[in-house]
């Protein structure tokens, strides 16, 4: 059975291996290189210090899937607005394991009392987009040609839930 909960630094190899899946074949993350062991150690340290949780989706040892939120920008207006990350293994997607992701993010925000979680979904991402709407999260904009990764443009869809 799979169970969520906050993560811990053992967590951060296969942590870094989902993410890196990410980096390398999908357009999930516009990045191009895939990340070291420290500079995911450095990532979630940040996450504790800023008092942001990281959870993961776990069955059998095996992490399955992690989520988290931090800041939406570093400017001081914005301290009550994060955007979510939530990234599962592949061969784990269309199971279930994000939703179970999604909704401690919510409820840790809520506790945080932030005011409004974003999302930026790659355009071509319908699936994120969809699943996304299920938590209530609706369209808030939509910035074409942003990134480039596989040699072509990429649009990017921010989606806002605002927390009540």
């Amino acid at each position: 059975m799979v169970q969520t909960r906050i993560a811990t630094d053992k967590d951060l190899p296969q942590i870094l291996d989902i993410y890196n899946d990410a980096i390398l074949n999908t357009t999930a993350v516009y990045d191009y290189e895939p990340h070291t062991l420290d500079m995911r150690r450095q990532w979630f340290e940040t996450k504790q210090q800023q008092g942001f949780p990281v959870f993961v989706a776990e069955e059998n040892n095996e992490v399955l899937g992690f989520s988290s939120i931090g800041p939406f920008r570093a400017w001081a207006g914005y301290k009550y607005s994060v955007e979510n990350s939530i990234y599962v293994k592949d061969g784990q997607r269309g199971k279930g394991i994000g939703k179970l992701l999604m909704q401690p993010l919510i409820d840790a925000a809520k506790e945080m009392k932030l005011h409004t979680i974003i999302a930026g979904i790659d355009a071509d991402n319908k699936l994120s987009i969809d699943f996304h709407k299920q938590f209530g999260f609706e369209e808030a904009g939509h910035l074409k040609q942003i990134g480039w990764k596989f040699d072509r443009w990429l649009d990017l869809v921010f989606m806002q839930l605002l927390i009540k």
